[in-house]
């Protein structure tokens, strides 16, 4: 059976057209979705921006835009990850797609075989990158909710004379109570705070 990964959708970017074809070929047989082709690096881009695929494939040398600036846009804007085809290996280009965030690099000619492990691989490191950037929100969110309940359980020690236990104790009845998330509870305190110390 075939893997979802497998039928990932992608993009090909690429000025010749016989190049397209025969990438489109090679992608075909190799059991994924080809949605999209363009000419430039430009026209990759909108179309990225409008299809949402799971693959970039892009020419280095492309007009209009070439495909290092293209896959820096995609992958700053974390639309889909980018694999670059050149039929140069010079150590220059190697450092701008390194900077640029892509995700495989194929020279010029390559064998059909040769494309599904960068594609898997690229798929895979973009997988992983987006499920760090989740965890890493998570955690910031988490945080934030933690300093909020701090500062709320602050304000109900100083204005009712409560103990750390029982301020806390209160949010969390209120939380309960209301079927609101202790966040919540914490930003209406300080939200009620903040208005009684200005009309005061």
């Amino acid at each position: 059976m075939e893997s979802a990964s497998r039928r990932a959708r992608i993009i090909i970017a690429d000025d010749e057209s016989i190049i397209r074809m025969d990438l489109r070929e090679m992608l075909t047989h190799l059991g994924y979705d080809v949605v999209g082709e363009a000419a430039d690096g430009r026209t990759a881009i909108e179309l990225a921006q409008k299809l949402h695929p799971d693959l970039v494939v892009l020419d280095i040398k492309m007009p209009d835009m070439d495909g290092i600036e293209a896959a820096e846009r995609l992958t700053q804007s974390r639309i889909a990850p980018v694999v670059l085809l050149t039929a140069y290996s010079e150590q220059n280009l190697i450092e701008r797609a390194k900077r640029a965030g892509v995700s495989g690099y194929l020279v010029k000619p390559f064998r059909e075989s040769e494309l599904m492990p960068v594609i898997e691989l690229a798929l895979a490191r973009f997988h992983d990158l987006k499920g760090l950037e989740n965890e890493v929100e998570q955690l910031k969110d988490a945080l934030e909710t933690r300093k909020l309940i701090e500062r709320a359980k602050g304000i109900l020690m100083e204005v009712h004379g409560l103990k750390e236990a029982e301020a806390f104790n209160r949010m969390r009845r209120t939380s309960m109570d209301n079927r609101k998330s202790m966040r919540e509870v914490a930003e209406a305190i300080l939200l009620t705070h903040q208005v009684e110390t200005r009309s005061s």
